[in-house]
């Protein structure tokens, strides 16, 4: 039988953690979701009771909804991308290549620079002037050249370019190590069964990978819907707004504008955003374990 001494050790060791999370994550979107229902929109504070008044505000600026337009544009591409390069990476690499752990490097590489230096190095890789019009015009193909950023109609991805680039060896990844967990006995039964190389894949590989899917989608679902570094470091708000994000209008909001509370609720409803991709998925990971 164990001991008071043994039952309260753990807690004891958790405790700190349990108590910075209370008040660094939960404490502070309280005080968040408190400030937004503030007059606060000056530099001294002012913590009268406004109600909704930001959230009606904040939905009657043009600027906000075409942020809104921005993230789900931004949102599909980058998913789209990246789960589509990810896979056939991880097909490709899943077929015992010689060389594997040197290509499987170089696809990972990205993930371990910050969206900071993504975004510097791919605003001069697509400055109209240098980087990937200089190479088609080098090449003979100065036909192909494009304004990339500086157009408005195209500048978003621009963006989606560059960050499908740094997260695409993440699900990549995430793919192969599906792949790798799938048996050799199971594929070699469906080619006995007369099932082709892509029959094999659509209906027997695909579906066992959807898991991997649904935990892909979720974690960049998740870094799309709150972006900020890398669209603030390669493009800003971009021409007119073209690129701009909640992340960057709450930064100015907040932080140039001293209107704290309409920043507050900029960043609420962010939040509402993210549960609303990731809470279901929390759900259902709960509802697995207490069925498993």
């Amino acid at each position: 039988m164990r001991s008071t001494g043994d039952r309260v050790l753990p807690f004891l060791i958790v405790l700190p953690s349990v108590i910075a999370v209370g008040v660094f994550v939960y404490g502070f979107i309280a005080w968040t979701v408190f400030a937004s229902l503030t007059n606060w929109n000056s530099f001294a504070p002012d913590f009268s009771f406004a109600g909704l008044r930001n959230y009606i505000n904040l939905f009657d600026t043009p600027r906000f909804l075409i942020d809104l337009h921005n993230t789900g544009v931004f949102t599909l591409a980058f998913l789209i991308g990246c789960l589509a390069i990810g896979l056939l990476l991880a097909i490709l690499l899943d077929q015992r290549l010689r060389g594997e752990a040197i290509f499987r490097n170089v696809f990972l590489f990205p993930m371990s620079i910050s969206f900071i230096v993504s975004g510097t190095a791919w605003q001069w890789l697509l400055n109209p002037s240098t980087g990937v019009n200089l190479l088609l015009e080098s090449v003979g193909l100065g036909a192909l050249r494009s304004a990339w950023y500086t157009e408005p109609r195209i500048a978003i991805y621009s963006v989606v370019i560059a960050a499908v680039w740094q997260m695409s060896g993440f699900t990549m990844a995430m793919y192969l190590a599906g792949l790798r967990g799938i048996s050799d006995e199971l594929r070699e039964a469906a080619r006995v069964d007369g099932a082709s190389e892509v029959q094999l894949y659509r209906r027997v590989i695909l579906p066992m990978l959807r898991p991997v899917t649904v935990s892909a989608v979720i974690v960049l679902g998740h870094i799309s819907l709150k972006i900020f570094d890398l669209v603030f470091a390669m493009t800003g708000s971009g021409p007119a707004f073209s690129t701009d994000v909640p992340g960057i209008f709450m930064f100015e909001t907040t932080f140039r504008g001293n209107r704290f509370a309409e920043g507050a609720a900029i960043a609420v409803v962010m939040l509402v955003m993210v549960a609303v991709v990731v809470v279901p998925y929390l759900i259902y990971g709960a509802r697995e374990e207490a069925d498993a």
